[in-house]
Formats: C-alpha cells, sequence, structure tokens
C-alpha cells in the first residue's frame, strides 16, 4: 500500500491552487453580480416609490378642475350680464365660490410644486388671486342683497380676461406630466434592462461554479481514496508500534522487578550498616550512599509504575478508607519537607466532603506526594495548600477534588504543555537544580485516568501553579454502631438537670436553650468564662457545658478555675466542652484542662443526650433521634442551608424560633464582617480565630453550612495565611451572607429583606 501511493496526490501546492483560484475567481464574481443586482432592484424600487408618492397625477387634477369651474362660472356671468331677466343671484354666488375654491386648493404643496416648474403658471395663478379679491371686494360692497346685473357687468371684463391665462396653465402643467412620465418610462426601462443583463451574468457564473464545483468534488475523493489507503498503512504500522511497545514495557517491567529485589536488599544493608561504629568520615559516606540509593530507588520505582500502566498491568485495590484521616498522613510525610524550605502547609477539607470513600489509598496518596511534592520543590516562599471539594460533573456524577496550589514560581503554557511528557520537566535549568526523573506528573496522571479521573493545571509565571486532581466520588458506609452500653441497675429515674452552658454567642445560647429544654432539663446561662467561674461559685449546678472560645476567660482557663475552688462539691462538677473544632489535639486540651468530655458543634439533641446519660445513666434522659450527615451542595462546595441540621433542629424547637435565631445570626452578620475586618486591620489574630470560631459554631449549629466553612477557613487561617488571603476569606463571608438569607428565606427561616445597617459595613 505505501509503494502505491503518491505523494504528489497530497501536495497542496501543486493542483489545488489553480481550481481554488478559479473557485475564488467566481465566487467573488458571483458575490459582486449579486451585489450589484441587489442594488437595481433597490433602485427601481425606489423609483417606482418615488413615482407613487410624488402624487402629481392629483395636482393636475386640480388644475383641470380650475379650469373647468372657470369655464362655467363664465357662462353663468355672461348670462347674468346679458338682457335676459334678472340675474339669479344664488346660483352666480354659488358658482362663483366654487371656483375659488377649486383656486384655493392650489395651494398644496403639490400644486405648487407642479406649478413653479413654469414662470406663466405661476403669473396666472397671482393674476387669478388678485382678479379674485377685486370680485370680492365688489361684491362685499354690494351687500347681502348679491350684485345687480349693473355689477355683473361692470366685474365681466377682468373675469373674462382670465381665459386665455388659464387654459395656458392647463396646458403647461400637461405638457410638464407628459415630460416626467417619459422621464420616468425611460430610467425604469434602463434599469430593467441592466437587471436582464445582470441575472444572465449571474446564471453564467452559476454554471460555471457548478461546473468547478463537481470538478473539485471528483478530485477530493480521489483525494479520499488515497488517504484511505495512507490511513491502513498507518494503522498497521501503528499495530506494530504497539507489539513492539507492548514486548517492551513487558521487559521493562521485568527488569525493575530484577533490579528492585536487590535494592531492597542493599538498603537494608546500608540501614543495619549505620548502627555499626562508624569514623564520622564513614558516616558522610554511608549518607551519601543511602542517598544516592534512595534516589535511585525513586526512579526505578517510577519506571516499574509507568511500565506496568503502559502494559496494563496496574490493577487499583480500591476499598473504605477515612479521608481524613489520609489527609493527615499525607500532612505528616509533607510538613518536614515544606518546612525545611520555611513554607506554609494548609490543608483543608470541605464540611461537604464525606468521611469514608472508597478508593485505591495507596495511590490516592501517591498521587498526592507527587503534587504536594512537586509544590513544595518549585516554590522558594510563601505557601503550599491542599483543598479538598466534593462537585457535580455534567452528568451530575459526585466527584472529589483535590486542589493543590502553591505561591511558587508559575508556568507558561509552553511549559505546561510539555508537563504531562515522559522524561520533561518545565525548565532545564530547575531540573538541573531540583532533580527528577519528569515521570511523576506523568504517572499521577495516568493513575487519575486509571480512577475514571484526571489531573489538570492552570499557572502563569511569578504568581505559582494550581493543580487539580479529580476522582469519582464513592461514599463508602459508615461501621455499624456499638451497641448501647445497658444503664446501671441502680440508676435513678429520669430527672431535669440544672446546666450551667458558657458560651459568649447570642444565637448559641438561645439554640442551647432550646436543644435542653426539648430534653427536659433546666439551662443558665453566661457570656464568657469569669461568669461561669463566679456562677459555679455560687450555685450548684449537676453539669457545665463550656465553650472554649470566649473573651475574657477561655474554656480551658475557666475550667482549671473551676477545678481550684474552695467548694469540693462545686470544684467536682462535670464539665463538657463545646467547641467547633474536631480535631484530636483540641480534645486532648479539653482532658488536660480536667473537662470530662467533648461535644463538636453543631450539638444535635443525640449528641448532647448521650453525653449526658454517660454521666447521670438514666437519670439524664434518652433521645433516640440520630444525628443526619450534613448534604453536600452538588458543585462540591460547602451548601448554603444544611437541610438535616435544619431538620435536626426543628426537633427540638419550632420553626419560628428557629426562624428568629436564623434571623438574629443574619442580622448580627455586618457586625460580625466589621470585627473580623478590623481584627485583620490591626493585626490580630486571636480576636480574628475567636471571633471566626464564634461565628462558625453559630453557624453549624443552624446549619448555615457555607458560612460555618468560611469561618473555619478564618479561625484555622489566622496566624499563618497571608493578610490578602485572610482579607479575602472576609470578604467571601460578608458575599455569602445576602444568598445565605435568600435560602433560609426560601425554607421559611428568614426575611429576604436585609436590615437597614446591612449595608453599612466598611471595606
Amino acid at each position: 500500500m505505501a509503494a502505491a501511493f503518491d505523494p504528489g496526490a497530497l501536495d497542496p501546492g501543486a493542483a489545488p491552487r489553480p481550481r481554488l483560484s478559479w473557485l475564488v475567481a467566481i465566487g467573488a464574481g458571483l458575490l459582486v453580480a449579486l451585489v450589484v443586482t441587489g442594488f437595481v432592484q433597490w433602485r427601481q424600487h425606489a423609483m417606482l416609490r418615488q413615482a407613487v408618492s410624488s402624487s402629481e397625477d392629483m395636482p393636475a387634477v386640480l388644475v383641470f378642475q380650475a379650469e373647468s369651474e372657470y369655464r362655467r362660472l363664465r357662462e353663468a356671468w355672461l348670462r347674468a350680464a346679458g338682457h335676459a331677466p334678472a340675474p339669479d343671484r344664488d346660483a352666480l354666488m354659488l358658482r362663483y365660490e366654487i371656483w375659488v375654491s377649486r383656486i384655493d386648493l392650489l395651494d398644496s404643496p403639490n400644486a405648487r410644486r407642479l406649478i413653479r416648474a413654469d414662470a406663466e403658471s405661476v403669473r396666472t395663478v397671482q393674476r387669478i388671486r388678485a382678479t379674485v379679491a377685486a370680485i370680492d371686494a365688489a361684491l362685499a360692497a354690494a351687500g347681502p342683497e348679491g350684485p345687480d346685473r349693473a355689477l355683473v357687468q361692470q366685474l365681466w371684463p377682468a373675469l373674462d380676461a382670465l381665459g386665455a391665462p388659464v387654459h395656458a396653465m392647463t396646458m403647461s402643467v400637461t405638457h410638464s406630466l407628459a415630460a416626467a412620465s417619459a422621464e420616468r418610462m425611460a430610467a425604469v426601462r434602463a434599469q430593467n434592462q441592466l437587471g436582464l443583463g445582470l441575472i444572465i451574468f449571474l446564471g453564467v457564473l452559476t454554471i460555471a461554479f457548478a461546473l468547478v464545483a463537481m470538478r473539485h468534488v471528483r478530485q477530493l475523493r480521489e483525494r479520499q481514496r488515497v488517504l484511505e489507503q495512507l490511513a491502513a498503512s498507518l494503522r498497521q504500522a501503528r499495530r506494530e508500534a504497539e507489539s513492539a511497545s507492548e514486548a517492551k514495557s513487558a521487559f521493562l517491567a521485568n527488569m525493575s522487578h530484577e533490579i528492585r529485589t536487590p535494592f531492597h536488599g542493599l538498603m537494608g544493608m546500608l540501614s543495619l550498616l549505620r548502627e555499626t561504629g562508624l569514623t564520622p568520615r564513614q558516616i558522610d559516606y554511608l549518607r551519601t550512599a543511602t542517598e544516592s540509593a534512595d534516589h535511585l530507588l525513586a526512579i526505578v520505582n517510577d519506571v516499574l509504575d509507568m511500565s506496568q500502566l503502559e502494559s496494563g498491568r496496574m490493577t487499583l485495590a480500591p476499598g473504605a478508607l477515612e479521608l481524613r484521616a489520609l489527609l493527615r498522613d499525607v500532612e505528616a510525610l509533607m510538613r518536614p519537607q515544606a518546612h525545611a524550605k520555611q513554607l506554609t502547609l494548609h490543608l483543608h477539607a470541605d464540611p461537604g466532603v464525606p468521611e469514608r470513600i472508597v478508593a485505591d489509598a495507596t495511590r490516592v496518596k501517591q498521587i498526592l506526594f507527587n503534587l504536594l511534592s512537586n509544590a513544595i520543590k518549585f516554590c522558594e516562599q510563601g505557601a503550599v495548600a491542599l483543598d479538598v471539594h466534593r462537585l457535580a460533573d455534567v452528568h451530575g456524577r459526585a466527584l472529589l477534588e483535590f486542589v493543590v496550589s502553591d505561591t511558587g514560581i508559575g508556568m507558561s503554557d509552553d511549559t505546561i504543555a510539555r508537563l504531562f511528557r515522559r522524561f520533561e520537566q518545565g525548565d532545564s535549568s530547575t531540573s538541573r537544580r531540583h532533580g527528577g526523573t519528569g515521570l511523576g506528573l506523568e504517572i499521577s496522571r495516568n493513575l487519575a485516568r486509571l480512577m475514571d479521573g484526571d489531573i489538570t493545571v492552570r499557572s502563569r509565571p511569578g504568581e505559582g501553579s494550581v493543580f487539580t486532581f479529580q476522582m469519582p466520588l464513592l461514599a463508602a458506609e459508615e461501621p455499624a454502631a456499638a451497641p448501647r452500653p445497658a444503664a446501671p441497675a441502680g440508676d435513678a429515674a429520669a430527672r431535669a438537670l440544672d446546666v450551667l452552658v458558657a458560651e459568649d454567642h447570642p444565637v448559641n445560647r438561645q439554640y442551647m436553650a432550646a436543644l435542653l429544654d426539648n430534653l427536659g432539663h433546666r439551662a443558665h446561662f453566661t457570656a464568657n468564662g469569669e461568669e461561669a467561674v463566679q456562677a459555679a461559685r455560687e450555685r450548684r449546678f449537676d453539669v457545665v457545658l463550656m465553650d472554649l472560645h470566649m473573651p475574657l476567660l477561655d474554656g480551658a482557663a475557666a475550667t482549671r478555675a473551676i477545678r481550684a475552688l474552695a467548694d469540693p462539691k462545686a470544684a467536682a462538677v462535670p464539665i463538657v466542652a463545646l467547641t467547633a473544632d474536631a480535631f484530636p489535639e483540641t480534645r486532648e486540651r479539653c482532658l488536660i484542662a480536667g473537662m470530662n468530655d467533648y461535644l463538636t458543634k453543631p450539638v444535635s439533641p443525640s449528641k448532647l443526650a448521650a453525653t449526658l446519660r454517660r454521666l447521670f445513666g438514666a437519670a439524664a434522659g434518652v433521645c433516640t433521634d440520630a444525628t443526619p450527615a450534613p448534604t453536600p451542595s452538588p458543585d462540591g462546595q460547602a451548601p448554603l442551608i444544611d437541610e438535616n441540621t435544619v431538620a435536626m433542629a426543628l426537633q427540638v424547637m419550632p420553626r419560628e424560633r428557629l426562624a428568629a435565631m436564623v434571623e438574629t445570626f443574619l442580622a448580627q452578620g455586618p457586625a460580625t464582617v466589621l470585627r473580623l475586618r478590623s481584627a485583620v486591620r490591626d493585626g490580630q489574630p486571636l480576636d480574628l480565630r475567636v471571633n471566626a470560631h464564634a461565628a462558625k459554631g453559630a453557624a453549624l449549629n443552624l446549619g448555615l453550612a457555607a458560612l460555618a466553612a468560611v469561618a473555619e477557613a478564618l479561625h484555622e487561617g489566622a496566624s499563618h495565611l497571608p493578610a490578602h488571603e485572610i482579607a479575602r476569606l472576609v470578604q467571601r463571608f460578608e458575599d455569602l451572607l445576602t444568598p445565605t438569607r435568600h435560602a433560609a428565606a426560601a425554607l421559611g427561616l428568614a426575611d429576604r429583606r436585609w436590615k437597614a445597617d446591612a449595608d453599612a459595613v466598611p471595606h
């Protein structure tokens, strides 16, 4: 097939150029002819419209009628001036008035234009008007009886003298109309001839175009046949190349395994050698050898992974995994690299991201390690962040998105185009400085595609890079809950507890009041840690619910102060932490401070009831409701309203009360933004954390998930994010207030109208 292929048949410089020139020339001719034809048709239409709109026939009729009425008036006037019986004055005056009305009609614009074409006609009209004026004056002097015979005879010469000029004016108008009509006919005839010629020209060009097009179609068919032969040859060559590539990949995979097996032995021996007594020089040699072996083993692993991917022998081992635990493992391994370069490493997962998913944990970690390692490698200052979102694709399929961003050197479009090519890095100079095989990103993308996902990148020089890894989201089933331990036989019957709630946010206080009231307990509130210590000193409570972040004295310090009270019973009161932090270190800090238990926000009836039951047994009552999982939004961001949390709140309070709490929180939103901005402006990260934490806890309790997510980001990033990023998050919090209000209003939980001060927050 390859021998039969004629390269000249595909040469665009041989035959196609003349054919193309002919087609262009004919097409241009057709276009010009169409334009000229359109102009001619427009011109004909304009001429016909002008002929119709000029309405010259009507002015001519007026002139003819004026002469006709003059003839009739002349005859009536002549009879009245004769020796017949006395004239019929009424008939004579009627005829005179009719003639004068015809003369007045000559004042119309079209009539004046027609008359002005002839100077003699203009003088005739002037003479007629002068005569009419004289007759009118004489008739007016005659009185109401009308003209007598003597007056008629007196006026007859002036009226009779108009006969010749009136007739001449009529003839002049007739000649003008004839000339204009002849001129229009000649112009229309010329236009018709031109239009006919253009139609003939268009027909010829159309036939020529059709012939050239048919010839071109035949040539295209011939070229298609040749291309099909070439494609068949290329398919055959591709099959042969793929066979060779598969053989190469299989050989490379086998060789990589053969190389890696003794390498593990070598690494083990180097590790054992490190434990023996060595001189400082030997230790230095051993460190160099170990680093070289590690680097070489990483290269071998990359080659092995690449060969397995190419040969199709790599398989995934998906299983249920704790996503946030995986992220903590990734952070623990990558943080030393970031710390060594004095970079900030930040990992964040949206609240809508599920706790448990189904995936190959090893391969997900491998991809995240590659992306984070590259980000740290090419970032000299600033921060590296990993953000995890839940979103949906165009088909509604749930996706898990990992976004790795950095403030590094960035990349140009040409660099990005080479980024995922094998054995290549974006810049040879950075490759020499930072090392690497150039396989990491290609392996990561192939692994992502093996998971039915992908990796994309966007970047600009000097502005950092953003790598996005997306994979299908398969939520794993939650493990079966452990059976509830039986209550001690000696527990008393359920009773109302006196509960001290130390909470600085007014909305949270309302929420906790509704929760405790629903469980049948009595709530007592303080707004800060100092008031909580004073209340515990003055009154006996069954349990204290202590918010961790409060002004004046935080929850941990207040707990230590209560434990140090002189009254042993007051000092031993059970204390349960209330916080929006869900991290193990926060729980450990609470227990170290002397707290008995730990509750995360949003606090559900089931969580609170279970905690009180652990402390007081059946005496605290039992609540059997379950806390629903938050519902993620389809776009992967936290939903504006978590309807499951709202439904949970409506179990313990009427809708009107919850709506009042939501309205109060949203009305306080501008003031919250003002406090956050003041903390950013004054460089007070502690104030920023306290205010963000308070807003986060209240938003979580009310189901305002998007606001809670932004508040959490502010709380987490207060101490290490740059000021512009903090300001962006504060602006995001403010921007979410209006859509959150609308979403709450749609559920009957808020008024769509803003308070008067909603727009008063300074920017």
